[in-house]
Order: C-alpha cells, then sequence, then structure tokens
C-alpha cells in the first residue's frame, strides 16, 4: 500500500461517500475534499468536513497507519495544528492535537471497493513487467484520454525547458537576443560539447557579436579564440592563420581577454558534429540573419524556420574536418535533423517564453510547429512503439520521455491520466 493511493481516492472521491463512520463511529459527511497540496505541509487544505453535527473547514492528513503522525513529528509541527481529519488505511493508535483532544480518523479501507484495490495491485505489482507499470494495458487506453494526456504532457516538457532561458535572462537583465544567442549555441554543440559551447556563448562579449556578425571571418575568429583552437602556431594553413590575425585584431580593438575555456572535443563524434564545423554554421548564421531572434520569434511554422536554418560551414570547411588536414569535397550544411532538435530544444521554449514575457498565447502556434517535426527515435521511443502505440510527430515522443522520466521511472502512475483510467476501470 503507497500513500499516493489515499490521496488519488480521496483526491476524486473513489470511496463510499454514503455512512461514513470515524474510527470512534462519528458520522462524517465530506462536503469538499479540499487542494491537494504537493509541497510540505499537510496533503489537504480547505477542506469542509461534517463531523456529528460540527462543521469543519481546515487540513486533512493522510498517512498509511494512525502513528505515522508521530514518526513524522506532526505533534511538534505547527502546521498541522489546524488538521480536521486524519485519513489512514490502518488505525494503530489515537492521534491528538496540542489541546490534547483527539483528531477524528477516518480509515479508508473499510470504504473502497475492492475492484479499486484489485486493478491498483495489478498496476503495481506486475513481476513479469520489464518496461513500465502498465505495459500490458497502455495500448487500450482511450485514444481520446491518451492523445489529451500527451499534449499536456509535451508542454510540462516544454515548461521545463523554459527554466534555463529563464535564469539566463535574469543573469542578463533580459537581453533576449543574447539568451537566444547563448541557447542556441548550447544545443549547436548537442549533448557532448554543449556544456563547452554553453561557456563560450556565455562569456562572449555579446555587444562585440552584435557588431561583428555581419562578417564571417570575424565571427569565426571569436568563437573559434573562445573555444581555444587558435593557440596553435605549428599549423600552417592560410585560413587558420586569418583567424588568427583576426582574433588578435579584435582583442585589441574591443579590448577583451581571452578567458579560459573548456575546449570542446571531438573525441566519439561524427566528423558531421565536430566542433570545428558546429561553430563555422552558427558563425555563418548570424552573419546570414543580422536579426536572427526577430524572425525565430516571427515563424508561424516549421517550413518558416526551415529556411531561416537553411546554412552551411564557410567555404574552408567543405574540404576540412579540423584544421590543416584536407579530407573530401562535402558541403557543411545544417541536416533536416539536427534543425529539428535546435526547434526542439532552442527555438520552442524561447518562443513560449517570450510570449508569456510579452502577454500573448501562444500554444496552438508551437503544437503547429512541433506536429510538423519528425518524431526522434531513442531506446523509450523504441519501447513505447512496441506497446502498439504510434508518434507521429515529436510532439508525441517529446511527450512520452516526459512521461517516462517524470512518471513511469517514478511510479506516478496515480498522477498520470493512463493510470487513473486503468483504476476507474470496472472488474
Amino acid at each position: 500500500m503507497r500513500e499516493d493511493l489515499l490521496h488519488f481516492i480521496w483526491k476524486y472521491k473513489k470511496l463510499q461517500l454514503e455512512n461514513l463512520k470515524s474510527s470512534k463511529h462519528e458520522a462524517v459527511q465530506i462536503l469538499d475534499v479540499g487542494l491537494h497540496n504537493l509541497l510540505s505541509g499537510p496533503d489537504f487544505f480547505n477542506a469542509k468536513i461534517q463531523i456529528d453535527e460540527q462543521l469543519w473547514a481546515g487540513t486533512v492528513e493522510m498517512h498509511i497507519k494512525s502513528s505515522d503522525w508521530y514518526a513524522h513529528n506532526h505533534e511538534i509541527d505547527p502546521n498541522y495544528e489546524n488538521v480536521i481529519l486524519h485519513v489512514v488505511w490502518e488505525d494503530d493508535c489515537d492521534v491528538f492535537r496540542s489541546d490534547n483532544t483527539v483528531i477524528p480518523t477516518l480509515v479508508l479501507r473499510d470504504y473502497i471497493s475492492s475492484s479499486l484495490l484489485q486493478e491498483y495491485q495489478k498496476l503495481f505489482y506486475h513481476k513479469e513487467r520489464s518496461f513500465i507499470n502498465c505495459e500490458n494495458e497502455i495500448a487500450d487506453t482511450s485514444n481520446f484520454v491518451l492523445q489529451n494526456w500527451l499534449e499536456v504532457l509535451y508542454f510540462e516538457r516544454l515548461e521545463r525547458k523554459t527554466d534555463l532561458v529563464a535564469q539566463l535572462l535574469k543573469a542578463s537583465n533580459n537581453d533576449w537576443e543574447r539568451v537566444f544567442f547563448v541557447l542556441l549555441s548550447k544545443n549547436f554543440g548537442l549533448k557532448i560539447n554543449g556544456e563547452p559551447f554553453f561557456e563560450i556563448a556565455n562569456r562572449l562579449p555579446f555587444p562585440v557579436v552584435r557588431k561583428i556578425q555581419g562578417n564571417s571571418l570575424q565571427m569565426e575568429s571569436l568563437l573559434y579564440g573562445f573555444a581555444g583552437f587558435l593557440d596553435d602556431n605549428n599549423i600552417g594553413d592560410n585560413y587558420y592563420d586569418s583567424l588568427k590575425k583576426e582574433f588578435a585584431f579584435l582583442k585589441a580593438k574591443f579590448h577583451f581577454l581571452e578567458p579560459p575555456h573548456q575546449k570542446p572535443e571531438f573525441f566519439k563524434l561524427r566528423p558531421s558534429n565536430f566542433p570545428t564545423i558546429r561553430l563555422s554554421q552558427l558563425a555563418n548564421l548570424y552573419v546570414l540573419h543580422q536579426n536572427l531572434f526577430s524572425r525565430v520569434i516571427n515563424a508561424k511554422s516549421v517550413e518558416e524556420l526551415y529556411l531561416v536554418f537553411k546554412v552551411s560551414a564557410s567555404e574552408y570547411w567543405n574540404n576540412h574536418y579540423t584544421f590543416g588536414k584536407v579530407s573530401k569535397n562535402h558541403i557543411k550544411i545544417l541536416t533536416r535533423n539536427f534543425v529539428d532538435l535546435l526547434i526542439v530544444n532552442t527555438v520552442l521554449p524561447i518562443k513560449l517564453s517570450y510570449a508569456k514575457h510579452m502577454g500573448r498565447d501562444v500554444p496552438d502556434e508551437i503544437i503547429n510547429i512541433i506536429s510538423g517535426i519528425t518524431s526522434e527515435s531513442n531506446t523509450v521511443i523504441s519501447k513505447f512503439k512496441s506497446l502498439k502505440l504510434q508518434f507521429p510527430s515529436a510532439k508525441e515522443s517529446q511527450a512520452v520521455i516526459q512521461l517516462y522520466n517524470e512518471y513511469c521511472t517514478k511510479n506516478k502512475c496515480l498522477q498520470c491520466a493512463v493510470g487513473h483510467q486503468l483504476l476507474n476501470r470496472k472488474p
């Protein structure tokens, strides 16, 4: 038995409501279950309960055993002074207020159906399950319930991605263009170089970026210089020498110091993801669009965004992946899959954050864009697909990642719409 089942039963009134009696045989009538409290303190606020002839308004606390009240030291916590009803699974002792009056106790096990318990046990006690609790039942969930829940989950995940935006805004005094540049740089680095790219962008003097972003060589030299790629004196390459010269010029002109840096990695990366290539593409994106932030914010469709991100690395990189080493000729353009990642992890979080800041409503616009992006492929998505679920777009795949990470792995089935429907099944 888990305490969250008691919360579920109480919150959704999944108990027999007629002829309720406290452990002391007092008549109990639930007029309002109250508001579920997910933070510290009693479990439900502003409940209204009639006990015998007395109407009470206050908080409700729940435990598996009555004695848990003392195990959790509630008797010395003033936050529990207004508890009007103690709801438990097993009543093993009396609980007293500070004035030595007994808090009425309702023993929940006496007032719930056996079918609810059976469904609960099916959900949590599958010995054969290998992935998630409801792996044998999730495909039978109502499509209406599932699709609505996935949309909620998608926005939950998107909201979480906006946390970093909020932190960066606070640190930059609400400089939206700078925040977008830093977040975009981080995601250009993907998983392996995300943090080094984030540090590079965060430490760059952004007023300098604004001044030079029309010049490809200067933009690249700034990024490569801050990445620590211009420290080698043995490359023997005209392009490399030009970058070094430009970086020295920028330092002298704008009076900035090159900070200590964590050099980006090449190890375990495909050549197309080498930091040399990604930094050149990032530089040229800003050269191509002097008003990149505005272009992204005003884009209403995924097709518009694909046009914005139609950019390649500088010509030098057509036959190079690293400085000074010639390779087979190949234009290093941003691929559709890479742009999809940028949209999911950078563009949509910044769009949602900016819309909130401006007091605009954009969920439909965001759904339109995310629904036009192909579902990503990873181990979690593959396992859900094996359960006969379909993911036509990144909206569903992002939602399922949120479902798995925040609900399935944490056994929060009773806070999940799928779990709700399974517990409400008729035997």
